[in-house]
């Protein structure tokens, strides 16, 4: 599994013009699911998102997680992240989860966060979206569930 993570101030995600989900200070999270993830995947990346200190202290140090400043998350499905633009000029994306196993894997990644406590708004899997965020700092981090050693 892969994670774009970025601090915002808000961030929402809008399908046929209707707002499906929306935060304000926390994190905006843009997940793909690889072929071969699995459940372990999900704990592993959903405990380094709620844990990452990337929120200020009060000596403007990033000391402090999301949980720590009981910000929200939106996640938001996104398969391109596993796109392999190594060869020719089109992404292959033949290292992405099917939709049904990337479905299920996405829900268990938003519900571990709320199970960690974690307001959580999400997208809509599939679905055509339009994300709309303010990134603080600018503050972005890449995880990857394949990389944890």
């Amino acid at each position: 599994m892969r994670a774009i993570i970025q601090r915002v101030s808000r961030a929402s995600v809008v399908v046929a013009e209707k707002t499906v989900g929306a935060i304000d200070q926390g994190l905006m999270v843009l997940l793909g699911v690889a072929q071969g993830d699995v459940a372990k995947d999900v704990v592993y990346l959903a405990d380094k998102t709620v844990g990452l200190r990337i929120f200020e202290d009060e000596n403007d140090k990033m000391n402090l997680s999301v949980e720590d400043i009981s910000g929200s998350i939106l996640v938001v499905s996104q398969f391109t992240l596993l796109g392999d633009c190594r060869k020719g000029r089109r992404p292959g994306f033949t290292d992405a989860a099917p939709p049904e196993l990337a479905d299920t894997l996405y829900q268990e990644y938003a519900d571990a966060l709320r199970n960690r406590g974690i307001t959580v708004a999400t997208g809509v899997f599939r679905a055509n979206m339009q994300v709309a965020l303010v990134n603080d700092g600018p503050v972005t981090i890449m995880l990857d569930s394949r990389k944890q050693f």
